[in-house]
């Protein structure tokens, strides 16, 4: 089959299209024939260097297509269906599968990073991941979703716990999770506060339903939230940009406000003062993906209509290395998909 695959860590330009061989086919796996894959800020990660994983690898967390084949053990699934799937594995037998926490399994993964993913023709994944999706449903539409709303509904929803009305301030919101997030709280019933790093992209997410809007490339955004809520604050603020914003949302955020993050695209290690933590009582809750409950529950939402993945272009498979640097360079709103 034809994959994109890594043999080193470094630039876009270590990214290579090449002939790979076909995935294996357990007895509870299925085979799926991938019509289309999203590239998420994960697969940068993984080019670049994350510890502990192994070379060569296959990127790509999403994926849509057709089962081309299923296992000995596996039922209620059959070839050529069009299926989505859950970008997490998880063991269904250790203490934090059985309470409902699939992504805090002690051998969690996630396709693309620690098993090879879905930037190739074909990808094999255990049935319990395989999602099918209606018949009027685009396979881009299918493959931009799973990683960003799982993250964000997992994120905001089961573990942030919003309630209608309260203040959010989305971070980055121009990106996957972004795009998603402003959705989600809007559903919720919140009032959206959208924060990016141009006018082109604010605009876009005023389109989502964001109620307010604040350029951080050149303002104290802090100082903004503040003025704009005489000076109490937002209920929540979800931050996944890390180093660069994490200091200001510390001060965004109001007495015994939530603070979610679910990454840190410029830097795992920002200054905390720790005052503000204790004094102002702040709950700082941090979320990776989301349990297998979580994923239908988000999909089902997007299958409905009532959330719909953004698209900012789709590229063919062999110009992976145009969508990472799109991506890096931030010239990108919401997802860019590639198609085999």
């Amino acid at each position: 089959m034809k994959a994109v695959r890594l043999h080193e860590h470094g630039g876009p330009e270590v990214l290579r299209v090449e002939e790979a061989p076909d995935p294996d086919l357990s007895s509870d796996g299925v085979l799926i024939e991938v019509r289309a894959a999203s590239v998420n800020h994960l697969d940068l990660f993984v080019r670049r260097g994350i510890p502990g994983i192994s070379l060569p690898r296959i990127p790509g967390a999403d994926a849509a297509g057709v089962v081309r084949e299923v296992g000995t053990d596996v039922g209620g699934l059959e070839t050529g269906q069009r299926v989505t799937i859950n970008p997490g594995v998880s063991c269904g037998r250790c203490e934090f599968c059985a309470g409902g926490h699939g992504s805090q399994c002690l051998t969690y993964r996630i396709f693309g990073e620690h098993m090879d993913g879905s930037h190739a023709e074909l990808i094999a994944v255990p049935s319990h991941n395989v999602l099918p999706i209606p018949d009027d449903f685009d396979f881009e539409s299918a493959a931009a979703a799973p990683l960003v709303f799982l993250t964000a509904w997992s994120m905001l929803i089961t573990k942030g716990r919003l309630r209608p009305g309260e203040d959010v301030l989305i971070l980055g919101a121009g990106a996957g999770v972004g795009t998603a997030a402003i959705q989600i709280a809007k559903l919720a019933g919140c009032r959206v506060w959208a924060a990016a790093g141009s006018d082109e992209k604010l605009q876009r997410a005023r389109l989502l339903g964001a109620d307010e809007l604040i350029h951080y490339g050149d303002v104290e955004f802090d100082r903004i939230v503040r003025d704009r809520t005489s000076k109490r604050g937002v209920d929540v603020v979800v931050d996944y940009v890390g180093a660069d914003t994490w200091a200001r949302s510390l001060r965004s955020v109001r007495r015994g406000g939530r603070i979610l993050t679910c990454g840190a695209t410029t830097g795992p290690s920002p200054p905390t003062d720790l005052r503000h933590v204790f004094f102002r009582q702040l709950q700082i809750i941090g979320s990776t993906m989301g349990s297998p409950k979580d994923f239908r529950d988000v999909m089902q939402q997007v299958f409905r209509g009532r959330l719909k993945p953004i698209i900012d272009r789709v590229l063919p498979l062999n110009e992976a290395r145009r969508a990472h640097e799109l991506i890096e360079s931030r010239r990108v709103f919401g997802k860019i998909v590639l198609t085999p």
